[in-house]
């Protein structure tokens, strides 16, 4: 079983790399791909270039052989739809059990994805479940329908996902870390020194390139 983790990773930091340790370990997936994407049609533009951001995973990656960088949608032109994704990994993977991870919030929003029905066509969802993050959470009609579609296709067992290719959907929790690329890019902004947040040499290649200084 191969878990898919998408985003801009603008930067990547450890909130994203401890997320994806844990669950790695826990559904024991073959791998975990990186897919940073190039164009984010739910958020304004990364202040990182593609090749940067790019760059960033890549070495914050090194030395972790189960995860691995995945730039297909670097390549890709337009919008970095993750359906354009599970489909070309689909057709590369044939029958192996794809999980695509996402955060709590992500998961709330995911009817406003293009094509988010044909989702679980091609993969399992794998929610990243923050203490004290709840769908109960959120009055919505997005946050109904995905309450819906989670009724209907919930699992409570790992063994579940391992037994088909895609359909189902897994919540797991994950440790509680107050991390965001967001805060990060501010402190950079302000001359603050974001240690201890992300890997040294991501921080190392902030620092060298400038990327995020303002002024």
């Amino acid at each position: 079983m191969i878990g898919v983790f998408g985003g801009t990773f603008d930067p990547i930091h450890f909130g994203h790399l401890r997320s994806a340790l844990e669950i790695g370990e826990s559904l024991n997936l073959k791998e975990i791909r990186f897919v940073p994407c190039r164009i984010p049609p739910h958020r304004d533009a990364p202040l990182a270039d593609p090749m940067q951001r790019l760059a960033m995973v890549r070495a914050a990656l090194a030395g972790q052989p189960d995860m691995v960088l995945d730039d297909r949608e670097i390549k890709r032109d337009g919008p970095s739809y993750m359906i354009d994704t599970l489909e070309s990994l689909r057709s590369e993977l044939t029958t192996e059990p794809l999980c695509l991870i996402l955060g709590m919030d992500a998961f709330m929003g995911l009817s406003t994805w293009h094509r988010w029905q044909d989702l679980l066509n091609l993969a399992h969802l794998v929610v990243m479940q923050r203490p004290g993050k709840s769908l109960h959470d959120v009055n919505s009609k997005q946050a109904a329908e995905v309450t819906t579609l989670l009724k209907s296709r919930q699992v409570k067992d790992v063994k579940a996902l391992q037994t088909k290719a895609a359909g189902s959907i897994f919540l797991h929790p994950i440790s509680q870390l107050d991390i965001s690329a967001s805060k990060i890019r501010e402190m950079v902004a302000k001359g603050k020194n974001p240690r201890y947040l992300l890997p040294d040499v991501v921080l190392q290649m902030i620092k060298v390139q400038k990327i995020y200084k303002t002024g």
